[in-house]
């Protein structure tokens, strides 16, 4: 007669049975308590989800109603232009165009600053450079179109022909008009339906005999809610489609993003050349004062040597032996040099493993990491190299960092190194020639520089460059 079988007997894999005799797969338990857990975890979460909508569709509420407060501002503007305008076509008053072209202007970069930052729709400025006034040998200032005797007048008529010449001046005359009635309204609705349900929740309780209470305050009152909702829920869509809009009358047209890509690229050219001259001199400068040098020494030396051997052998020997160190120091000159124009680890092994052995030669500590599954053109890789030295080279030059940290990463069609110290911060993007060469060095590559540095530190360089990179390499590390 058999036994009884317990649950310790039971066969590995058997079927588990619940109370009602259904079965359940094994680990079944285990899979419903995590089940339960996600499900408790997203409850808990939906919360402050919904917390952080609300707090972003009334951010947006709130600069909404700040652009719907400006748009009598505008309107003033747009008196002042027109009026400045009749004045100059009129009567012949000219100095007040510039003048209120300028606070047209300063309106435009206000709501390019608002597209940027509140719609996170970014609006670069059109407008072209103003020409420089001239002044010829015999005292006349020469606009480009005339000359004048009095400074003043001058650049006023500079200043004139310049601000007429732009389309962006136009551009700008349009938005000034047409920002009231279009993208006053864009802003102007959600802002009205949340003030219209308020309204009515304010006004519900009060009597019926009073001008604004009665029944149709308090359907009003009733119906509050509703428009409020539908205008946080509006909020965030308008305030992106007011920057929209922003963008299509004050950006850049595409004429002018052809006339400033040439200015850049003939700045670009400039640079290059000049840095291409300046390194040429430095090799030039290099080669004179260390390894020729210590060559014509060496020559020297022998010649002494050769002279020496039949009447005094030891001192002949010693002459060698001055000779052969004076030509080791001129081959880790030379070594020193190349490593300069081009490091052989960075050729042979990459950037990353350039980056790293470049972090080594520091006198602090650096933390380099890198996500890059291929590898650049050399050229790419030769700036991002150099311009990941130059950084390294000013954190501990000018910000007395004890620390600093690399990092490489590869997104998006981007190459992107960002360098960090915790140094004592202040760094003027401006001011020295350490970040200027570093856009000299990024820009034949398309590539920006990115800086911030608050007093006390720390100071942080993100810089970036489309580049494609190839198949990947093994590294040694």
């Amino acid at each position: 007669m058999s036994s009884p079988q317990t649950p310790a007997a039971r066969e590995p894999g058997s079927d588990a049975r619940g109370p009602g005799g259904d079965v359940r797969p094994p680990g079944g338990d285990a899979r419903e308590r995590a089940d339960a857990v996600r499900e408790r975890a997203d409850a808990v979460r939906e919360p402050g989800a919904a917390a952080r909508e609300l707090r972003a569709a009334a951010r947006a509420l709130g600069r909404l109603a700040v652009l719907t407060l400006l748009i009598p501002v505008g309107v003033a503007l747009m008196t002042v232009f027109l009026l400045s305008f009749l004045l100059w076509g009129c009567l012949g008053i000219f100095p007040l165009f510039p003048a209120a072209t300028r606070m047209v202007r300063s309106a435009a970069e206000a709501a390019r600053w608002a597209a940027g930052h509140w719609s996170e729709v970014p609006v670069p400025p059109p407008y072209r450079p103003r020409p420089a006034l001239e002044r010829t040998l015999h005292g006349w200032y020469w606009t480009g179109h005339d000359y004048h005797r009095n400074r003043w007048f001058a650049s006023m008529a500079l200043s004139v022909r310049w601000l007429w010449n732009d389309p962006a001046t136009w551009r700008d005359a349009l938005w000034l008009i047409a920002d009231p009635l279009v993208g006053g309204a864009v802003a102007a609705v959600p802002v009205l339906l949340v003030g219209t349900g308020l309204y009515g929740i304010v006004q519900a309780p009060l009597p019926y005999d009073l001008p604004f209470g009665g029944l149709p305050a308090l359907l009003l009152g009733l119906l509050g809610p509703v428009p409020i909702v539908a205008g946080l829920a509006l909020a965030r869509p308008a305030l992106r489609l007011h920057g929209r809009w922003t963008g299509t009358l004050l950006g850049p047209t595409e004429r002018s993003r052809l006339a400033r890509r040439v200015e850049q690229l003939t700045e670009i050219r400039l640079d290059a050349t000049e840095a291409q001259a300046a390194e040429l001199r430095r090799i030039e400068r290099d080669l004179h004062d260390g390894a020729q040098a210590r060559l014509v020494a060496v020559s020297l030396r022998l010649g002494a040597a050769a002279a020496l051997i039949d009447r005094d052998p030891e001192q002949a020997k010693r002459v060698v032996t001055d000779a052969q160190e004076s030509v080791t120091q001129a081959l880790q000159e030379l070594r020193d040099l190349v490593r300069g124009i081009h490091p052989p680890v960075l050729a042979e092994r990459g950037l990353a493993e350039g980056v790293r052995a470049l972090a080594l030669d520091v006198p602090l500590k650096v933390d380099v990491r890198t996500e890059l599954p291929g590898r650049a053109e050399a050229p790419v890789e030769s700036a991002v190299y150099f311009a990941v030295s130059e950084a390294l080279t000013n954190a501990v030059k000018h910000g007395d960092a004890r620390h600093a940290a690399v990092h490489l990463t590869h997104a998006a069609g981007l190459l992107r190194a960002e360098v960090t110290d915790d140094g004592r911060g202040g760094a003027d993007p401006d001011g020295g020639s350490g970040l200027k060469g570093i856009r000299r060095r990024l820009a034949p590559f398309d590539g920006t520089l990115t800086l911030t540095s608050p007093p006390g530190g720390p100071t942080r360089l993100i810089m970036e460059l489309p580049c494609v990179l190839s198949s990947p390499r093994t590294s040694s590390c």
